[in-house]
């Protein structure tokens, strides 16, 4: 656990006196809302499954219905999960400046959930769909147990509204991604390996463009010999106390 001591005052006097501030979350904020991580969500009746026989433009073209049913299950574990205090503890944050962003390689939408507003999704949202043709969101399908639901406009099959390995990222939230970190004066990266590029990119880019750069986890990651903070912990016990010490 970590206790306000652990809290300097060169960090505290950062994030009391920045006019925007970003953070950087990845799977480890979810993970103590009770929803497994990528690969970690290969158990049960999906363990006999390499994720590149899931989550991929190939896998989906040779079999729709095993990569619509393991999204549509995992959907489902998202919609159940609650935002825990991490989440809450960056709505306050957002709350706190003039300027906010939360770029998320999530895809549950618990951010969203919380209460956080400019949220960036490097990664897509798994609960929305799209056409698989077209690009376009689809809103409302007919499911039918034993098949994938179809575009109404094309008749194309539908597919999650997420970004699938060998996929590139959206460009236009990378360059908000690459945006935010480029202007904000302090950034929290919280729950996240900082090994998926280009991801990964945004806390040097952060560095190098002046900002405070402050790792959250309670694990060593790729990140934690060049960040300037590194607070060891979860994020539902860090953030909050970080969040009362400021106060």
């Amino acid at each position: 656990m970590v206790s306000n001591a652990s809290f300097d005052g060169e960090l505290i006097g950062a994030l009391r006196t920045a006019r925007f501030l970003a953070a950087l979350t990845g799977a480890g904020i979810s993970a103590e809302s009770g929803l497994a991580t990528f690969r970690d969500a290969q158990t049960g009746l999906w363990a006999r499954y390499d994720p590149h026989e899931l989550a991929t433009p190939a896998a989906f073209a040779r079999n729709p219905q095993r990569v619509w049913d393991w999204y549509a299950w995992r959907r489902q574990l998202a919609t159940a999960a609650v935002p825990n205090a991490g989440h809450v503890a960056l709505v306050a944050l957002e709350q706190r400046v003039p300027e906010f962003a939360l770029v998320t390689q999530n895809v549950d939408g618990l951010h969203q959930r919380a209460g956080s507003r400019n949220v960036v999704e490097l990664h897509g949202n798994i609960g929305r769909v799209k056409c698989s043709r077209e690009g376009t969101p689809v809103t409302q399908w007919e499911t039918t147990v034993g098949s994938v639901p179809r575009c109404a406009q094309c008749g194309a099959l539908l597919r999650p509204d997420v970004v699938w390995f060998d996929e590139r990222l959206p460009e236009e939230a990378l360059a908000a991604a690459e945006d935010a970190v480029r202007r904000c004066r302090v950034l929290l990266v919280v729950g996240t390996s900082a090994e998926v590029y280009p991801a990964a990119a945004l806390p040097d880019l952060a560095r190098r463009s002046g900002a405070l750069v402050v790792e959250i986890n309670p694990s060593a990651t790729a990140l934690s010999a060049t960040a300037d903070r590194v607070l060891r912990g979860a994020a539902g016990t860090v953030l909050p106390a970080l969040l009362a010490q400021l106060d």
